[in-house]
């Protein structure tokens, strides 16, 4: 193997008197460095979550490969994590150590990125490791060999999804040279068919330093971390390769170009793609602004154009800033019994309607909120930065993250239009068909972006205000929280902590009914939660969405039996504002008739779709399997013609009715974590839910264990080249039983983790699926909990996957685990318990749990305390008392020959 050895690199001594990187720049806070062998490092120290995020962005991607190279770099990402002779166990590491770690591939870039909790071990250990990989990783044709099967296997599944299909071959059909024509995953045959010297010089010539960005984002200490860069880099040569220049750009397209798919299942869906400028050239700040114009709801052109007047279930639109010109793509998704060629139509005309029907203020402005408010909550948030920065590295400069918003900041009105009648028109888009023109309107030329001149002279705004290291241990976050109780009998939980760019999560939990009133109602809880953003008494659907714009707010609506949830995400000084505006959605929704059709077309459309899908068709079977409940209770599994039926069903009385009857504050708690001035939101509270009582009896709906005969299902989905395997048991334990903490260890050691024996065996020996795992659905109140595993695989390759899953089971049960598994998935189960702590939604839903539940995160101390005692004897032990294979509902969806 032609792969240069760790002999090359030079020796710890020889770096210690080396200096440390230079500081190239600083823009709000984040800090470029340069070691002398062409390695980039960005830092940006955050101490607001007690969390550490590294990402290693290397410069190339799909865009880089030759002619019968297509997927080297995807094949590329997939061996890495095979490992290098001094880090032989990469996942396995990762597990022991708690990372949350993976990696990503796309048209311009690679990228390698791991978060964890502050940890100054896990983060050496993690830079030796991405500085070992950079030139000494194996790329091993018995590595190749064993993941072929797992990369075939990820095709397969990309393969069962139309939308992922339909945009690979609209996109080839938009660009005739450009790579960015090509599917990042790369052809079957390149992929099946590479030659393991071609990858190892990709590899060799693409994965160096001066080809690589460092980004480490987080809590850690800066001088430290950049001696730690310095050590584990500094040994790394600068090559002396010159990477060739990319100069291949694609004409400007001259004329309306068309792709049809056909394949079995799914409902009708609309593209329409334009090609667009590069990512870092000042005109595509106007094309990300168009996304919003085109694709928001119910403002946008798309949606009045198609789903008010019922030609589509949905709209959207996205765009990808890329480091060559991109593209803009807009969609609908129509039901099955909708007129595709009005709805293309319609789409086509939406797109192209600049020229008769301009721009408006209103609509820029509102584009422009929505665009800087995800903007802010997204820069809020370290480990969100830490991988986002990879985008605009690839584009050309790490800048341009900031230079974008600016731009956005900046565009006007005349810009928009200029950009969406230059590229919006007839000639630049691809969708069903090609038709000659005889006068083509044709877009601008293609030109990159001298990205070094048009930041010569950029400064970025101020940094952000560094948040407090916050204390994520039980102790602490119990301590640190606020309870209490509101006259209507809404418990509250407040855990004020300084966050960056102030931003506040929270979980409102509405619970009502009991189990008799709940019967019968159909999808009135579902219709009535897919309505309440929809408008109020004294607000329209678009004036509640412009004041959610406004307070920089997030608002999500979900029923469940006998509950409405709402998660809530804004900054400190709009918090007391959002929830007066939540309450004023469920207290006083206007629950519009047209809306509601709206709601249905979408609900009905989704079901078709899922017809035809491996894992939901399989999940509908199993689901129904052994179910003891009739038609109407809430605990009973719908088929799909059932909840189609219950869906056609539906009309605004009922959901009025159902709204009236059971919601009220009486049985509700809500929990906020994070820049909270807690006595203006106490107030904020009490006026708006302190007196919203309700007479309407509640109790839980009981839910106890019911024993389900084992079985063997089958479902058939054909023209599906990806299969599913599900595994079912039901458990009669709670998370208060004693086996609790063992048996959910014993998971995480059979199938929770990155070093499990299923993923071993089944993803990393055997190369058989790109997906398994094993999980306990843990009940918190009845001794009624399901251990389940799932598998994805191509079809063929069934029997394999069985055989070996059911080996590891019978070896796990007969052999046990050993100490050194033991103890490292011990390791690291505590510490992904610790990382989950360290995420400010997670809290606010586990507060709103705990009050529920009348527990506090005193419960979580002891179960930590309880993990950290068990002995390996009494985890063995709970899987042999409460795994039994011959009680296994298994169950497989594909098409099988």
């Amino acid at each position: 193997m032609a792969v240069r050895s760790p002999a090359a690199l030079k020796s710890p001594a020889s770096t210690a008197s080396q200096p440390l990187p230079q500081l190239v720049s600083t823009v709000e806070g984040i800090r470029e460095y340069r070691l002398p062998n062409g390695l980039q490092v960005l830092l940006n120290p955050d101490d607001s979550k007690p969390t550490t995020t590294v990402n290693m962005t290397y410069r190339v991607g799909s865009r880089h490969e030759s002619y019968g190279e297509t997927g080297m770099a995807h094949l590329l990402e997939h061996l890495m994590f095979k490992g290098s002779p001094r880090h032989p166990q990469v996942w396995a590491e990762f597990n022991k150590r708690g990372f949350s770690a993976n990696g990503s591939t796309w048209y311009d870039r690679t990228n390698y990125f791991a978060s964890f909790a502050a940890n100054d071990a896990n983060l050496k250990w993690y830079l030796a490791w991405q500085a070992d990989a950079m030139v000494n990783s194996f790329i091993a044709r018995k590595d190749l060999d064993s993941e072929m099967t797992v990369v075939r296997n990820e095709m397969e599944m990309g393969e069962n999804d139309p939308g992922r299909i339909l945009m690979e071959k609209t996109l080839s059909a938009m660009y005739q040279w450009h790579n960015y024509g090509k599917s990042t995953i790369g052809a079957r045959t390149d992929v099946e068919g590479v030659d393991i010297s071609r990858l190892q010089a990709f590899y060799r010539r693409h994965y160096q330093p001066d080809n690589a960005t460092l980004i480490i984002s987080g809590k850690f200490d800066a001088d430290k971390t950049l001696r730690w860069v310095q050590e584990a880099f500094a040994a790394v040569p600068k090559p002396s390769r010159v990477l060739p220049a990319q100069y291949t750009l694609d004409p400007v397209q001259d004329g309306e170009r068309s792709v049809t798919v056909r394949r079995v299942g799914g409902t009708p869906l609309l593209f329409a793609g334009y090609h667009v400028m590069p990512g870092a050239h000042p005109d595509y700040a106007a094309v990300s602004l168009l996304n919003t114009i085109l694709g928001d709801s119910p403002s946008g052109r798309l949606h009045k154009q198609l789903v008010d007047k019922q030609l589509a279930a949905s709209v959207f639109s996205f765009s990808e800033g890329l480091a060559d010109p991109g593209f803009i793509l807009l969609g609908a998704q129509l039901g099955a019994q909708q007129d595709a060629d009005a709805a293309a139509q319609a789409l086509q005309a939406a797109a192209e309607s600049f020229a008769q029907q301009p721009v408006t203020a209103e609509e820029l402005d509102r584009a422009r909120a929505k665009w800087l408010k995800d903007w802010d909550a997204g820069f809020a948030d370290p480990q969100h930065v830490g991988v986002a920065l990879s985008e605009s590295v690839a584009q050309g400069d790490w800048r341009l993250y900031f230079l974008l918003r600016d731009r956005i900041k900046a565009v006007t009105l005349a810009d928009v239009q200029r950009v969406a009648q230059a590229y919006l028109a007839a000639s630049n888009r691809t969708v069903g068909r090609y038709v000659p023109t005889a006068q083509p309107v044709r877009a601008p030329a293609p030109e990159r972006v001298d990205v070094a001149a048009t930041l010569k002279d950029f400064k970025g705004q101020a940094a952000l205000t560094q948040a407090e290291a916050f204390d994520a241990s039980p102790a602490n976050i119990d301590a640190r929280t606020q309870r209490w109780a509101l006259p209507s009998g809404m418990r509250v939980a407040l855990l004020p902590k300084a966050t960056r760019g102030q931003a506040v999560k929270a979980t409102l939990v509405l619970r009502h009914g009991t189990e008799q009133s709940l019967a019968g109602w159909g999808e009135a809880p579902g219709a009535l939660a897919a309505l309440l953003d929809k408008g109020t008494a004294s607000l329209s659907r678009q004036q509640v969405q412009d004041r959610l714009d406004a307070l920089q707010a997030d608002v999500a609506f979900s029923a469940g039996p006998g509950q409405v949830s709402v998660a809530l995400s804004t900054r400190r000084e709009h918090l007391p504002a959002l929830i007066a505006l939540v309450a004023d959605m469920l207290q006083h929704p206007s629950l519009p008739p047209e809306v509601l059709e709206e709601v249905r077309r979408q609900a009905l459309a989704g079901i078709d779709a899922q017809r035809k899908e491996p894992e939901a068709a399989l999940a509908e079977a199993m689901s129904r399997h052994g179910d003891p409940y009739p038609l109407g209770d809430v605990r009973h599994a719908r088929s799909f013609d059932e909840a189609v039926a219950d869906w056609q069903a539906i009309d605004v009385a009922r959901v009025r009715e159902f709204h009236q009857r059971f919601l009220s504050a009486s049985n509700a708690q809500f929990a906020a974590v994070g820049d909270i001035d807690a006595e203006a939101v106490r107030d904020a509270l009490m006026q708006a839910f302190g007196t919203w009582r309700s007479a309407e009896p509640h109790a839980r709906v009981p839910d106890p264990w019911v024993s389900v005969p084992p079985a063997r299902i089958v479902v058939r989905t054909p023209d599906k080249q990806n299969a599913t395997m599900s595994v079912r048991l039901a458990l009669p334990l709670s998370d208060r039983d004693a086996d609790y903490p063992a048996l959910m260890l014993a998971n995480h050691l059979l199938g929770g983790g990155g070093d499990s024996r299923l993923w071993n065996r089944i993803r990393e020996r055997d190369g058989l699926s790109y997906g398994v795992y094993s999980t306990v659905q843990w009940n918190p109140q009845e001794a009624n909990s399901e251990w389940s595993a799932s598998a994805i695989f191509a079809p063929q390759n069934r029997d394999k996957v069985v055989a070996a899953f059911n080996e590891e089971i019978e070896r796990a049960l007969k052999q046990g685990f050993t100490q050194a598994e033991f103890q490292a998935g011990q390791r690291g189960l505590l510490s992904f318990r610790r990382l989950g702590r360290a995420q400010d939604a997670r809290l606010a839903s586990a507060w709103a749990s705990n009050l529920y539940l009348g527990r506090d995160f005193a419960v979580s101390a002891r179960v930590d305390a309880q993990l950290e005692a068990l002995t390996l004897a009494q985890v063995n032990a709970a899987l042999r008392r409460h795994l039994q294979p011959s009680q296994f509902v298994t169950g497989f969806a594909g098409d099988f020959k």
